[in-house]
């Protein structure tokens, strides 16, 4: 049995359309979309407020720290961030990180994430990934400075499903393993980028980063890079597709620098609620959109955000054109992914999800605090 859609709009093409009908079958494959004039005349269709996109991908998640939702206290800064992670991580049981994971998934899908780009440290949740309705794509997070062993990730990823393995950023792994692991995995990589200015100072000797690690004992070996974004460009394999994730204080010519490094698409993952909840900074999205770089949107964790909304995280990006962040969150992210034959758009064969956007202001076509996201296939 088909299903006849319609809403006030319908995100068609990257483009807000009105009169817009999508016909879905029962395996929820589009099989047909219709411009008509007069919805009233047409029969059997179902009718919901707001806007009507695809399903939408979460192009960076920690779906296995969810058990942490409100244990780390805001604004406190990145590197107190990371350090309270490792200080709490050990107060829960497996059980309580299994069902808030599952709670989170469950809350996902019902929102309308379809596709996830997930970052892992083991293999406990997997098992919800490998049963839930959203697809999902495991990076097994390689990081630590005295750390050049990643047999052990290379092994949990060759256990799943569409699973590879990631170094965790450019100040957190040494040269050789940062440069073996992007060579193996060169299709998907996914890396924490510019979260904070300590990240680019750490290359030239100051900042936090670089008072911790000296505190610690430990030294870097890829500080001759100079810059984060010059490590990335060296580093990496020039068809590499990287998700560089947060960029909150990644510059312009960090941006070119790696741009034109790549003949792959170099993908800026924004999480604008995370950074929020860390640090207060929000991302660059209307310099990287002025350079023309693709753009997708991630959650983070429940660590480190209120709720995994992608539609949140969409409202704090300001003022973007609601045309823009719907691209953002829908095709980028399935670009990103590699999974555009199928998902992130409305077009007749494909089985996107659809989904609904309320609490519109129709006045400005843009998100309001009362804007939600609810699947409807």
């Amino acid at each position: 049995m088909s299903r006849r859609i319609a809403a006030h709009y319908a995100f068609i093409n990257g483009r807000l359309e009105r009169g817009i009908v999508v016909e879905v079958d029962v395996s929820g494959t589009i099989t047909n979309i219709i411009s008509c004039d007069n919805l009233d005349s047409m029969a059997g269709v179902e009718f919901f407020g707001g806007v009507l996109i695809p399903g939408m991908v979460n192009t960076h998640c920690h779906l296995e720290l969810s058990y942490l939702k409100g244990a780390i206290d805001e604004g406190g800064g990145y590197a107190t961030f990371a350090r309270e992670i490792g200080r709490v991580r050990g107060n829960f049981t497996d059980e309580e990180r299994l069902h808030a994971a599952s709670v989170a998934d469950a809350a996902m899908w019902e929102q309308g994430v379809e596709v996830v780009a997930d970052i892992a440290n083991d293999e406990l949740v997997m098992p919800i990934k490998e049963q839930s309705k959203i697809e999902y794509h495991t990076m097994f997070e390689f990081f630590g400075l005295n750390n050049n062993d990643i047999d052990r990730l290379r092994a949990m990823a060759k256990r799943h499903a569409r699973c590879s393995v990631t170094p965790h950023s450019t100040y957190s792994v040494q040269d050789a393993p940062f440069k073996l692991i992007g060579e193996e995995y060169s299709e998907l990589l996914s890396l924490h980028f510019m979260e904070s200015a300590d990240e680019a100072a750490l290359y030239q000797h100051s900042g936090s980063l670089w008072e911790w690690y000296n505190r610690m004992g430990w030294r870097c070996d890829f500080l001759h890079y100079g810059t984060p974004s010059e490590r990335i460009s060296k580093s990496l394999p020039q068809n590499s597709n990287p998700l560089l994730v947060h960029a909150t204080k990644v510059t312009a010519v960090d941006v070119m620098t790696i741009e034109q490094s790549l003949s792959g698409v170099a993908t800026w993952v924004l999480c604008p609620e995370s950074n929020r909840y860390i640090s207060r900074l929000t991302p660059p999205v209307k310099m990287l959109d002025e350079m023309n770089v693709r753009i997708a949107i991630g959650t983070d964790s429940l660590a480190s955000a209120h709720s995994l909304s992608m539609v949140e995280n969409l409202r704090l990006l300001g003022d973007m054109p609601l045309e823009k962040l719907l691209t953002y969150a829908t095709i980028n992210g399935a670009k990103a992914l590699d999974v555009e034959s199928t998902k992130g758009s409305i077009e007749v064969g494909k089985q996107p999800g659809l989904v609904i956007i309320d609490g519109i202001d129709y006045a400005t076509m843009s998100l309001s605090d009362d804007s939600k996201s609810y699947r409807i296939v």
